[in-house]
């Protein structure tokens, strides 16, 4: 009697069992299909390896050409996924090698639900510092790109790709 109760049970529940399987499988394909993803601090979360270009278009109390001055750098950034980072770069200007191989640098970002967000690099000893960027994850969280924020004296953009 008992074994003819369990069948009755698993006959009712597996059909529904089967459906929330269903709409579960469903609507996660809807969120990617829609992009409906949700990003936060914990997006950004690791090492990341960035290459680095833009031109220096001012520095108070120095002369450039009206083109400015070109860069090209990469730069190695920990995200700690709470909101905080940690960096070394090595940028050429113009050509010059910088007078320290890996210049550090640490910082504080904020990555909002829509998967855009800003950051705060201090670099001590820059003219530029703090370098304030605005960026957007992409990627499932494996690739960030960004650009500075207007008025740093520099035009700058950037790829950030996780480290693996």
């Amino acid at each position: 009697m008992q074994s003819k109760l369990l069948s009755r049970i698993s006959n009712f529940t597996r059909p529904i069992m089967i459906a929330c399987g269903l709409l579960v499988a469903s609507s996660s394909a809807w969120a990617q299909d829609t992009g409906d993803t949700k990003c936060t601090n914990r997006s950004l979360l690791g090492d990341f390896g960035f290459t680095i270009e833009g031109v220096i278009i001012t520095i108070p109390g120095v002369a450039l050409p009206p083109t400015g001055l070109p860069f090209r750098g990469v730069a190695m950034t920990h995200f700690d996924g709470k909101g905080k980072l940690n960096q070394v770069d090595h940028v050429v200007v113009n050509g010059a090698a910088p007078p320290v191989e890996w210049t550090p640098g640490s910082g504080t970002y904020i990555v909002k639900a829509d998967c855009t967000g800003t950051l705060v690099i201090n670099v001590p000893g820059s003219p530029f510092s703090p370098v304030k960027l605005h960026f957007v994850v992409v990627r499932q969280g494996k690739e960030i790109r960004t650009v500075v924020d207007g008025g740093a004296g520099v035009v700058t953009t950037s790829i950030g790709i996780k480290v693996e």
